[in-house]
């Protein structure tokens, strides 16, 4: 059922889920539609690639960092604030973003529309977690993440096709329409009610933000893969901005986080809640999955494009591919979220990483230079299910164990956990096929510089490294969903 004050629970999740879209797709776009950013900012790869990664790194950091603040926010301020101000910012980032003459104002921009973005998912989430009780708050909330996959789907897609037939710069034109629509129908719709009588942690929130960004910027400094459009590109770089100060002060900005958490009357993030028996394990496997998806993500289409060859192509043969992946991601997100409502949290969890685990362990031992674009796109059908099976009921477990005046901040943490992994899946991956590149490569035995063929022999020994490096990590990506299975089973089987 559904409350009775507030807005209408079907025009409020059209409102929410329309914001979500957008900001999925913004979040995504960005990755077959890099190498012309590149271009035209006048980067050279290899020679700028620290610089490029940043178009990327950028939003993610913000991203993750807007989260819980906006969070928190709209559990005292009110949903519809926070969400028709975030809006505002993501035009703001839109508008400045194609008009950048230079990396660092087009840096700015992508920053704008990321915290905007970033605001908009975890406040629509507690809208859900508001006007929706059990059963059916899990099957919105499926629902919801089924939307914001949709975004996926469409963004890597949509970023290809503006590629191939426009300029990348329509994207963010494009934007500035659809910030508006969501401003008007928010401002009209939401309730515009103040939730709670509290204040905002601004020095909880502050050691936080340092701790995600300083953290943030040290996993992503190493993690260019998602630029290159092969392993070669990545030898002999050295590190970005990273380095084990800022782990240090991560680390020393989490642990002042949780020192003044535990003294302040109305801390931003209740740490009792957020280690709970329900809460806990869901979060973990948020941040395991969100590793895990960020493998697929960013391989695919340098997989193709180390295969292909030509960048155009393999744009659209990468964003058809993520289309298979994230299309059933959208389906079996909503499908979990029903699941859900009926089985309680481990079930449908337990299943979709299961079927993650099996599809990526496959994708690991199959995948090589001959393997057919059909046969990719059957596995990575079977790995967006099972990965979209596990959201709802991870995402359902912890709004419900969070009270109504702290759901905002929740939801935001489910996300950002997710991000997280993201971040870290990266980091993990630039390493790992780096180093092995590297190894295979000094372990290959080629033709003399003399022979007629030698170049040839090259760019084909090239090739088969490089895809089977990649290859490799998605046995790793294996192992991290094997890892989450683990924590599925501390999950309650039903619901809270």
């Amino acid at each position: 059922m559904t409350k009775a004050n507030g807005p209408s629970p079907g025009l409020a999740l059209a409102v929410v889920a329309f914001g979500v879209f957008v900001a999925a797709d913004d979040l995504l776009v960005v990755s077959t539609m890099l190498r012309p950013i590149i271009s035209d900012l006048g980067l050279v790869v290899p020679d700028d690639i620290d610089d490029a990664t940043w178009i990327v790194n950028v939003y993610l950091i913000a991203y993750v960092a807007v989260m819980p603040l906006a969070g928190r926010l709209s559990d005292i301020v009110g949903r519809r604030a926070v969400i028709v101000g975030a809006l505002g910012v993501f035009l703001v980032g839109s508008v400045v973003v194609p008009l950048a003459d230079s990396l660092a104002v087009l840096l700015i921009g992508r920053a704008l529309t990321a915290i905007g973005g970033g605001a908009l998912i975890p406040v629509g989430m507690a809208v859900v977690g508001d006007i929706y009780t059990e059963p059916r708050r899990a099957r919105a909330l499926g629902l919801l993440a089924g939307i914001g996959t949709l975004g996926w789907v469409w963004g890597p897609l949509y970023g290809a096709l503006l590629v191939r037939f426009l300029t990348w710069e329509w994207q963010f034109y494009l934007n500035i329409p659809l910030a508006l629509l969501g401003i008007a129908a928010a401002w009209r719709v939401l309730d515009p009610t103040r939730r709670a009588a509290a204040r905002v942690d601004w020095a909880g929130a502050a050691l936080l933000t340092c701790g995600l960004v300083a953290l943030s910027v040290a996993l992503l400094s190493d993690a260019r893969i998602q630029s290159v459009s092969g392993l070669e590109e990545l030898t002999g770089q050295d590190r970005g901005v990273g380095g084990p100060w800022l782990y240090a002060v991560a680390a020393a900005a989490i642990i002042g986080f949780v020192m003044v958490e535990g003294r302040v009357a109305d801390p931003l993030i209740d740490l009792d809640l957020l280690l709970g028996r329900l809460s806990g394990p869901a979060m973990l496997i948020n941040a395991l999955l969100g590793a895990g998806l960020i493998i697929a993500m960013v391989n695919v289409p340098l997989f193709v494009n180390v295969v292909e060859g030509d960048l155009k192509r393999s744009a659209v043969l990468a964003g058809a591919l993520l289309t298979a992946l994230t299309g059933s991601m959208a389906v079996a997100s909503y499908l979990g979220g029903r699941i859900t409502s009926r089985t309680g949290y481990r079930t449908p969890t337990i299943t979709g990483l299961l079927l993650a685990v099996g599809a990526f362990a496959v994708m690991g031992a199959w995948w090589d230079t001959e393997t057919d674009y059909a046969t990719m796109t059957a596995h990575l059908a079977v790995l967006g299910a099972g990965i979209g099976l596990v959201i709802a009921p991870t995402t359902a477990a912890v709004v419900d164990a969070s009270p109504p005046d702290r759901r905002g901040i929740f939801a935001g943490l489910v996300i950002q956990f997710r991000l997280m992994g993201f971040s870290i899946g990266l980091a993990a991956l630039t390493a790992w096929g780096t180093h092995r590149f590297n190894q295979l490569r000094a372990g290959l035995d080629l033709p003399s510089l003399d022979d007629p063929d030698a170049a040839i022999a090259v760019a084909e020994a090239e090739v088969g490294i490089t895809t089977s490096a990649l290859a490799e990590t998605f046995l790793g990506a294996a192992v991290v969903m094997a890892l989450a299975l683990g924590a599925a089973v501390a999950l309650r089987p039903g619901l809270e």
